[in-house]
């Protein structure tokens, strides 16, 4: 897997395969005009070929989420300050959440993408401010974690694939593996 997030170890982890992390130091930074979906999908792809660059017989998965809020870009925060930022801007606004995946084995590349749209509650910095301190979503696109109190920040969540949030379409992802003779169960 070309991505050292722990999120997305525990959910590959769901899937009983044996699998060792290789983070792809690439640059992360959007470019000029790009939207949230290209970069997810450039990201992912990006990770995985940079990882399978001299393992042949390697199946890489790379993955990469972007979180996308009025066609603002919402990355990781990094900080309690710019989490703050990130959740009053998108109080009462709806986030897309866009979780691209690719899967790279030799010359060959299958692309998936999976869009998450999550209806975030009217907020007060307070609530905000609580939200932050208690549950640290400093590493999460958004500063928005769904699998713990992050939950209680939104009126709802629509997407095909419940764990595409998390950081890995594992529904997807089977889809995929099939498609490289890794069927599943």
């Amino acid at each position: 897997m070309a991505s050292g997030s722990v999120y997305r170890a525990a959910l590959l982890r769901r899937l009983g395969l044996g699998f060792d992390i290789i983070t792809a130091d690439i640059d992360e930074r959007p470019r000029h005009g790009e939207t949230g979906q290209a970069l997810a999908q450039r990201l992912a792809a990006a990770k995985a070929i940079a990882v399978a660059d001299g393992r042949p017989d390697a199946l890489v998965i790379g993955s990469d989420q972007v979180a996308e809020c009025e066609g603002r870009l919402l990355g990781k925060p990094g900080s309690r300050e710019k989490a703050v930022d990130q959740l009053m801007f998108t109080s009462g606004k709806k986030m897309v959440f866009h979780t691209a995946m690719a899967l790279c084995h030799g010359d060959t590349l299958r692309h998936a993408l999976v869009p998450t749209t999550v209806s975030m509650r009217t907020l007060d910095k307070a609530q905000i401010e609580r939200y932050v301190d208690a549950d640290r979503p400093l590493d999460c696109a958004g500063a928005f974690k769904s699998e713990s109190l992050g939950i209680s920040l939104t009126e709802g969540i629509t997407s095909d694939d419940p764990t595409a949030l998390i950081g890995l379409p594992l529904i997807r992802l089977v889809a995929l593996l099939n498609e490289f003779g890794w069927p599943l169960p």
